[in-house]
Parts: structure tokens; C-alpha cells; sequence
């Protein structure tokens, strides 16, 4: 196979992957925080590290994938001011925290099975290594943090080359974006330090908070990441994944963390790679305007989850993508082009061929192989299904592999399964089924009144009778 390359944050260059053992590579991935449903900006992060995963496993790779649940610590913003985002999710809604916790977790869960994302080794939880935080947190407070009225926070000039993977060097080059991210604290001795630990106030009304050297209160973000990693992939791993937004704040504090427990400069992973936004026309894809996009909003259009997903897989993981629900309904007409496709291909099985596939394997390898380049695998996998010299037997076999990296279910997808009826669609499917049949009686007859008629009354239920359409899929829901 050829060599695996892939893009690493820190050096901001193509590297040849090189795993510490190639029979078990090592992953953490940033997992969300469970204080509302994830958005599709958010699921893009997971469906970039699902494809990372399925290429090393397709290339004869072990792996041992870890996604966190952060269920405490978060805070409103990446600034050391603000409510934790659970206890403010816990208030807004009146709520047990550990209920909102578990509900959202649950939907998370839930999105990545309808997306066909594979389950990592473990989803470990930030509350269940609070202790190790603490143990963490006394392990480098002395030569590396500091007291404050608020907590315990971390020096960033007590370590070398602080702010490395965001592309600064010293204080004064996290202007920009980054520095409107951060908040000013009373008595921080610089503008990037960072809460280890976070002193509940007196009189303050937690729901989560814990005993420690510096108080009763909650840990910082960043600490848990630092923490579950080390605890279960070791203090240097193969792999650490998150959005882009994670490289200018949230993983140069985790690497600051991992220098001062370690006493050295090693930033826990060797490949740091993130994912780039997913926008709309008014800019990156959020939470902080309280619209936003969710996967089960898709389902309620008429929208196949896998469908985002080959919208996805359309461009480079480090490229911005644009939604609209244009784009999504032209990935979903290609994704039954192809489940269409496929299925021509079951029908016409023993028919011969006079080529090989094995050309398509080593384009789709190639494409892979250059840091995960799912844009460009896409059309090798639209010419080896159109290919009529391979037979369909052997384009069926090929596309085996195709499915193993790509996840799009193609050998198990059936038109049916691509028939999701949006919320308010007034008919079943076998209603549907059964006016088309009248609708082809009449037809027939030259009746086309009563023909008409049952069209426009499947219309009035939001079915659109799709008379002349190339893809021969009959009708469509549109409500």
C-alpha cells in the first residue's frame, strides 16, 4: 500500500505517519461538551476522525480510539469567566445536571450511529477522572501554577515555546482571534494563563463540584484532556484530533499541561491534526446564536443522515465547507445514484468482464494515503461503477474497500432506506405505494383526470410524483 501521509498541526506540514506500534495506533479525539445537542459543524469533527480510523484499520492497522465526554469544566467561552456551559444548560432548563448530562450524551451517541460513524474503545467521562485531575493538577501546581481567589491557574511562560501550535511564540503573537478569546481575570500574571482549577465562590450553587488543595469547586477544561489521554493511551500517543478551533486555545493549553507533568518538551502526540469549519452564508457554524443545525433537523427535510455525510467526504477535511440545503440535497440525489447503481450491479452479477479492478484499489489507496483526500477517492469510485470492462462481480467486490474507508453504506443501502419521510408528511410509505399503483392504473386507461387528481392529492401531502425522473425513484417527500 503506499505510504500514509498526513498533515500535522504543529509543524504545519505533510508528514509521513509512522506509528509508535503499527499494530495498535493510538488516537484521542476532543469529544463534545454535553450541555445541548451537537450541531453539524460539531459532527463534521467526528465523521474526519471516523475516516482517520477506518483508513489505518483498512491499511492493516490495531487502533485504539478514545472520544471524551466533557461533562463538566466547559466554560461559556474559552476565557477563564463565565458559567461552566453544564451548570448554565442545568439552571436554564431547570434540570438535574447529571440528567442533562446523560440526555445529551445519548443524542450524541445517537448521531454517530445514524452518521455510521464507528464507536471508539471508549467515550470515558470527565467526571469519573476528577480525581485524577486533582492529582494531576497538585503534580505540576508548584513549579508551573498559582493561586488565585478563583482557583489555581497554570504559567504559560513556565514552559517552552507556549502557544507553538497556534502559531505564536510569545505573548505579544496571540493577537488576532485568539486574543479576543480571552478574557481578563484579576491578578492573572498573563493574558494566556489558564484555570487548572476553578475555586467555587462563596454563596455559589454548584451542582458539580468536588473537594480539593485549592478549595471545593470544578476543573478547567483543558485539564481532563491532558488526564484521560495519559490514562488511556499513554503519556506520548500516535494521534490527537479536534476542530480548528481547538488549535489556537484548548490543545495549546493541553500541551502546556503535558510539558509541566512530564518535565520536558514533549506535547503528548506526535500528529496534532484538526478539521476545518462547516459555515453557512453568515459565517462559522455555532451554538452562541442559539440557531443552529442539528442532525435530526436534516431527518425532518427528508434528509438521509449519510447523506451529510458524502457532503462531507465531498471536501478535504481541511477545508472550509459551505451548507446549504442545496449542497445536501445534490449529495443526497449522488448517494442514490449510487445505491441505484449498486443495485444494478447485484442484478447483473455473473455477467463477465475483460478487466481488473485492482487499478481503482491502488487509485483509492493513493488518494487516501495523500492526508486523507476522501474528495478525490469519490470520482475513482464513480469510474470503477460506470467501468462495464470490470464485471459487475469484481466492481461489487472493489467496492468492498471503497465502503470500508468511505462508510457510506453502499453495499447495505437500499432506496427504501433513502425514502425518510420528513416530520408532518401526512402518508406512509404503503399509502404512498398504493395511490401510485391507482395512479398507474389510470395511466394506463388514458384516464388522465382521475391521474391528475391522485398527483395532486399526493402533493397536498407533501409527495412529489416525479414523472420522467432519470433516477426512476417515483416520488419524493417535500414538506
Amino acid at each position: 500500500m503506499t505510504p500514509l501521509t498526513l498533515y500535522n498541526s504543529l509543524t504545519r506540514s505533510l508528514e509521513l505517519f509512522q506509528p509508535a506500534d503499527p499494530a495498535n495506533v493510538r488516537i484521542y479525539s476532543c469529544g463534545p461538551t454535553v450541555y445541548h445537542y451537537a450541531h453539524l459543524g460539531n459532527l463534521r469533527a467526528y465523521l474526519f476522525t471516523d475516516t482517520l480510523g477506518r483508513v489505518l484499520t483498512w491499511k492493516g492497522h490495531g487502533l485504539t480510539h478514545i472520544i471524551n465526554i466533557t461533562d463538566v469544566g466547559h466554560l461559556t467561552s474559552d476565557a477563564d469567566a463565565g458559567d461552566d456551559k453544564m451548570e448554565a444548560a442545568a439552571k436554564a432548563s431547570g434540570q438535574d445536571i447529571w440528567a442533562v448530562a446523560d440526555h445529551y450524551t445519548r443524542a450524541f451517541k445517537a448521531n454517530l450511529k445514524d452518521l455510521n460513524v464507528r464507536d471508539p474503545a471508549r467515550f470515558p467521562l470527565a467526571t469519573d477522572h476528577v480525581e485524577g485531575m486533582i492529582a494531576f493538577g497538585e503534580a505540576i501546581a508548584d513549579k508551573h501554577c498559582y493561586r488565585l481567589p478563583d482557583g489555581l491557574y497554570f504559567d504559560t511562560s513556565s514552559v517552552p515555546d507556549y502557544g507553538r501550535l497556534a502559531g505564536a511564540r510569545d505573548e505579544g503573537q496571540l493577537g488576532g482571534p485568539v486574543e479576543g478569546r480571552i478574557q481578563s481575570v484579576e491578578g492573572k500574571r498573563h493574558a494566556a494563563d489558564f484555570a487548572i482549577w476553578r475555586t467555587s465562590a462563596p454563596g455559589e450553587n454548584r451542582q458539580m463540584e468536588w473537594d480539593s488543595p485549592w478549595g471545593r469547586g470544578a476543573p478547567g477544561w483543558h485539564l481532563e484532556c491532558s488526564v484521560m489521554s495519559r490514562q488511556y493511551l499513554g503519556a506520548h500517543f500516535d494521534i490527537h484530533t479536534g476542530g480548528i478551533d481547538h488549535r489556537e486555545i484548548h490543545h495549546p493549553n493541553e500541551i502546556a499541561q503535558n510539558q509541566a507533568y512530564s518535565g520536558s518538551a514533549d506535547t503528548g502526540a506526535t500528529v496534532w491534526m484538526h478539521n476545518n469549519f462547516l459555515v453557512d452564508r453568515a459565517g462559522k457554524m455555532s451554538k452562541s446564536s442559539g440557531e443552529f443545525l442539528i442532525l435530526p433537523a436534516l431527518v425532518e427535510r427528508g434528509f438521509h443522515p449519510l447523506a451529510y455525510r458524502l457532503m462531507c467526504l465531498q471536501a478535504h477535511y481541511r477545508s472550509e465547507l459551505e451548507f446549504s440545503w442545496d449542497n445536501l440535497a445534490a449529495a443526497q440525489t449522488r448517494l442514490k445514484r449510487l445505491v441505484q447503481t449498486v443495485s444494478a450491479l447485484r442484478v447483473r452479477g455473473e455477467a463477465k468482464g475483460v478487466a481488473s479492478a485492482a487499478a481503482y484499489g491502488e487509485r483509492l489507496d493513493a488518494a487516501l494515503s495523500d492526508d486523507l483526500n476522501t474528495a478525490r477517492a469519490l470520482p475513482v469510485l464513480d469510474e470503477l461503477l460506470a467501468d462495464k470492462k470490470v464485471s459487475p462481480g469484481d466492481r461489487l467486490a472493489a467496492l468492498g474497500d471503497f465502503d470500508a474507508v468511505l462508510g457510506l453504506g453502499l453495499l447495505t443501502l437500499s432506496r427504501e432506506d433513502l425514502r425518510v419521510r420528513p416530520k408532518g408528511a401526512g402518508i406512509d410509505e404503503a399509502g404512498i405505494a398504493e395511490r401510485l399503483a391507482e395512479r398507474r392504473e389510470a395511466r394506463a386507461a388514458k384516464d388522465f383526470p382521475r391521474s391528475d387528481a391522485i398527483r395532486d392529492a399526493l402533493a397536498a401531502l407533501g409527495v412529489e410524483v416525479m414523472d420522467g425522473d432519470p433516477l426512476g425513484w417515483d416520488w419524493k417527500v417535500t414538506i
